[in-house]
């Protein structure tokens, strides 16, 4: 059994929905020498967070942002925590709506997803910043 464990930082992304797949793989480095295991995904934020779904067609990307600002409106006073601004707490909702984290099937030493599918980082925040994962691969040798 090998387990790899990194820690990257991802740029500021714009609040929206963002593919981040191809970051992730760079992260981990060399997963091909897993044959069967998982990769987890975490990320270290309450304001982001992280799914997976469509890659090819971005407006996608653009009706989840849609769904979830109808869903969770930014009105401060609905809400107690905004120290931070209007999206403050909504961020927080949305990011426990969607999760900290994702799991995914290591098979032949590939990410065994979907064809159409990817990782997003989910940025609920005007101005998130940087965003800092844990990838953790583990599985067996072959």
């Amino acid at each position: 059994m090998v387990f790899i464990q990194k820690e990257i930082e991802l740029r500021p992304h714009p609040r929206g929905f963002h593919i981040i797949t191809d970051e992730i793989l760079r992260g981990i480095g060399d997963i091909r020498r897993i044959k069967k295991g998982m990769l987890q995904v975490f990320i270290k934020h309450t304001s982001a967070s992280l799914t997976i779904n469509e890659n090819a067609d971005p407006t996608v990307r653009q009706d989840f942002e849609t769904f979830f600002n109808r869903t969770v409106p930014e009105d401060t006073r609905l809400y107690k925590h905004t120290l931070e601004g209007e999206d403050d707490m909504t961020s927080h909702i949305k990011s426990s709506l969607m999760g900290a984290s994702v799991l995914i099937p290591i098979s032949s030493g590939r990410l065994n997803m979907g064809v159409w599918q990817g990782i997003y980082l989910c940025e609920h925040r005007n101005e998130g910043g940087s965003r800092y994962l844990v990838l953790t691969a583990w599985g067996t040798e072959g």
